[in-house]
């Protein structure tokens, strides 16, 4: 990584979910904005810095970025699958920017969401984490990952729907339409599910989320008891941040619009929209970045 000579010559803000990855350009007043595959850097670490480094040679050419332009940015990049400070490092260490500071994704996601103020922040996407901003401080929960965490999120709820199907099949729980056609999607039933989830990641298992999502609506009961079952980890995880109605709750994600209905009213009452997005708050903690390099 290489040293800021002088002045940043933009901002760059980065929110890599495990779905799929967004990169912000700010060039004076000028934004650049594109999509590129997900960057979860545990998964596939070598596998997200190719798709950063290729994402962020795109943007800065689209931007009209010249020569060394993006050795003289400052960046912050929120990012799926860091799991501590060696990590980020590393990464921040493969990118070709003069100034790169790479945080866990939910981090943009809070500070997008709420500003400054206080309140809570529920991200419901492809994983999923909870957080309570109090007085300047931030107190983070779950964000441990697919196969120990993410609960409520889209890849739990596919994981939930197909092991649903398999309690079925072992006669645990009566048959509904969703967990029937679910089990008609794979080839053999229940070796089919087992051949899919041999190379599954949690965007492949995301992918099923919509389907529970809709069973629910519709009052399915497979499709109620996971919906519920999210509702209540969120309800749970709020709580032991210290959370209560009426301050603030944001709840940002894909999925955040479909839990609301689940949960208790209370609850459901406190939420507000969220004030900008996690490459708003991606590129917001850049500025910051830059103010301390120049300082």
């Amino acid at each position: 990584m290489h040293m800021l000579r002088h002045n940043p010559s933009c901002l760059i803000g980065v929110d890599g979910g495990g779905t799929s990855c967004r990169i912000a350009l700010l060039k004076g007043d000028e934004r650049t904005e594109l999509h590129v595959a997900s960057a979860n850097v545990h998964s596939d670490p070598d596998g997200a810095v190719a798709t950063l480094r290729a994402g962020l040679h795109e943007a800065a050419r689209l931007a009209g970025l010249e020569g060394d332009g993006l050795e003289r940015a400052c960046g912050v990049l929120g990012l799926a699958g860091v799991t501590g400070p060696r990590v980020a490092a590393a990464i921040a260490a493969r990118l070709p920017l003069g100034r790169a500071k790479v945080v866990e994704d939910c981090v943009p996601a809070v500070v997008g969401a709420l500003g400054d103020g206080d309140g809570a922040v529920a991200g419901l996407g492809t994983g999923s984490f909870f957080a309570r901003q109090a007085g300047g401080a931030v107190d983070l929960r779950g964000g441990w990952g697919f196969v120990l965490g993410d609960e409520a999120s889209g890849a739990w709820l596919g994981r939930g729907l197909l092991a649903r199907v398999l309690h079925v099949e072992d006669g645990l729980v009566p048959a509904t339409a969703l967990s029937r056609a679910t089990r008609d999607g794979y080839d053999g039933g229940p070796e089919g599910i087992l051949a899919f989830v041999a190379g599954a990641r949690p965007a492949d298992y995301a992918a099923l989320a919509p389907r529970v999502v809709a069973a629910a609506r519709d009052g399915d009961a497979a499709g109620l008891f996971l919906m519920r079952a999210g509702a209540a980890h969120v309800q749970a995880a709020l709580e032991a941040l210290g959370w209560r109605p009426p301050d603030p709750l944001c709840l940002t994600g894909g999925l955040a619009p479909h839990y609301v209905p689940y949960l208790p009213a209370p609850t459901a009452a406190a939420i507000v929209p969220a004030k900008a997005t996690a490459l708003d708050g991606a590129l917001r903690m850049a500025a910051r970045l830059a103010d301390g390099a120049a300082a």
